[in-house]
């Protein structure tokens, strides 16, 4: 089963996918998300998990195929992003209840018109849901509450974790507030950390570049248009009447008159490497909806605490496919940043996809590859593995290419690794700023220090030679030394922001 292979592992995807429904849920209905979520240890490797949030609430004639159908979503052939693109969801964690403790799901779900409980399990050979005792509630409950027991899994706080899942969820969704209490009754509370919902994606056309001439076959053989020219019209994105004139001028060899069904792959070979030649507009963003540079730089200060932070949101670009997709970079240096072994901290890259973190399948990413890819010296980092730096990565797109079926990596697609380093790199030089001013601000430190251990032995000496007194010369000894280091103060005065300002401008 996608995403259940590991105790830890398994935990964690029951979790997530009972949050990023909520998420979905609250975002469709315009409500900001309240999730709590609740883990409580019944046994060696059994434990119960409890998901509530405040959205719509789901009708009881569609709880069953909500939560006790797999490859029944309605996210298929959809080109606008979404968080799931597989359709196991829910039905995926009730299978694995029942075939773990034989126990179904217990739901109660309030939409303001109505409220009930039911259990939901499924009939696995069918693929049919089971709604069972199903009964209506006198509530005034407003949203959706999940319960089931779980085996086979097992809660730790480490990097793979429920309590990590949550706390990158928080990050990448700022918008959200969101409780998890842990096994041993420790709250940990993430609130939301912006007011403000996240731009709803709506459904595009591909781009033209990126277009294969398979993609374009499959387009062309589907397409109900009578001519080419107006098929790559309707199917395509910034593509106009005047680009096709632009198209016909470069492929003359293609009859641009024909059924769309009439192409062959030499028509379409000539089609594509037409796209390549003609200069066209980015793609639109309309379908995507990321998190936010603003947004990004809140989530981070209020979770990470950072002595510093810097965040970069690349143009749209396009890879295979006609597909767009979004970069945005978060570094994060001091602070919580970084991850954290006892005393010792090494650099930490924080991955996400359409918002939903990443905690598995590390080597394989994109992501990864990126990052680690980068020259870290370069931007005033000696080792990326000794420093307390966190680097979050999220790539929006309407098709994430993961790697793997349990959608925890990002395939290596050169232009999504190429972008990542791009953005990387952009935070990057704010970062290494910052740094050389840190430096220069310890240089200045030290040599006032150095300096004022002399002062008052010093107008102890000129009093004896001048006869001045000791107060008066030691006074103006002071004053004409915090002139000289008048940048050191202004940052002090100022705090961390006049200082990263001052150094900015010194560079």
């Amino acid at each position: 089963m996608l995403g259940y292979a590991g105790r830890v592992r398994s935990l964690t995807t029951i979790v997530h996918e009972y949050v990023t429904n909520n998420l979905d849920a609250c975002e469709e209905a315009g409500i900001l998300p309240e999730i709590e979520v609740r883990v409580k240890e019944l046994a060696e490797s059994r434990y119960s998990v409890y998901v509530r949030d405040n959205g719509p609430g789901i009708p009881s004639k569609h709880i069953g195929k909500a939560l006790a159908s797999v490859l029944t979503g309605t996210k298929f052939h959809r080109y606008m992003q979404q968080r799931g693109q597989q359709g196991i969801g829910a039905g995926g964690c009730t299978i694995f209840a029942l075939i773990t403790t034989g126990k179904p799901i217990h739901v109660r779900s309030g939409t303001g018109k109505e409220a009930y409980a039911c259990d939901l399990s499924i009939d696995i050979k069918g693929n049919r849901p089971l709604v069972n005792n199903l009964e209506q509630i006198k509530s005034d409950f407003r949203g959706l509450i999940v319960e089931g027991e779980f085996g086979e899994v097992k809660y730790e706080k480490g990097e793979h974790g429920v309590y990590e899942y949550i706390r990158r969820t928080a990050l990448s969704n700022p918008h959200a507030s969101i409780k998890l209490i842990e096994p041993d009754g420790n709250e940990a509370v993430f609130p939301r950390s912006v007011t403000t919902m996240p731009r709803r994606p709506k459904q595009i056309l591909p781009h033209p570049l990126g277009i294969s001439a398979s993609d374009l076959l499959d387009f062309a053989h589907t397409s109900e248009s009578r001519k080419v020219t107006s098929f790559l019209v309707d199917s395509f994105s910034r593509v106009t009447h005047d680009k096709v004139r632009e198209l016909v001028e470069i492929a003359k060899d293609v009859d641009f008159e024909k059924a769309p069904r009439q192409l062959t792959w030499e028509d379409a070979t000539k089609i594509v490497n037409a796209f390549k030649r003609v200069k066209w507009i980015g793609p639109e963003l309309d379908a995507m909806s990321t998190i936010g540079e603003k947004q990004i730089d809140i989530a981070m200060r209020n979770i990470l605490n950072p002595k510093f932070s810097s965040v970069v949101e690349r143009k749209p670009q396009v890879f295979k496919g006609g597909v767009p997709f979004v970069v945005e970079v978060g570094i994060a240096y001091g602070g919580e940043a970084g991850r954290k072994n006892g005393e010792l901290v090494s650099g930490n890259i924080l991955r996400f996809a359409n918002k939903v973190p990443l905690l598995f399948d590390t080597g394989s990413c994109a992501i990864t590859e990126a990052v680690q890819g980068i020259d870290w010296k370069r931007y005033s980092i000696a080792k990326f593995d000794e420093e307390p730096v966190s680097v979050l990565v999220n790539v929006s797109s309407v098709y994430i290419p993961y790697s793997g079926v349990g959608k925890q990596a990002i395939a290596q697609e050169d232009e999504i690794v190429e972008e990542i380093k791009l953005a990387v790199q952009d935070a990057g030089r704010k970062l290494q700023r910052f740094l050389s001013g840190e430096r220069h601000r310890s240089v200045q430190e030290s040599g006032y220090k150095t300096i004022m251990r002399y002062v008052s032995q010093l107008s102890a000496d000129l009093e004896e030679l001048t006869g001045k007194k000791k107060e008066e010369t030691q006074k103006e000894l002071r004053s004409l030394i915090e002139r000289k280091y008048k940048n050191l103060f202004r940052g002090v005065e100022g705090g961390e922001e006049s200082s990263e300002t001052e150094t900015e401008s010194e560079s």
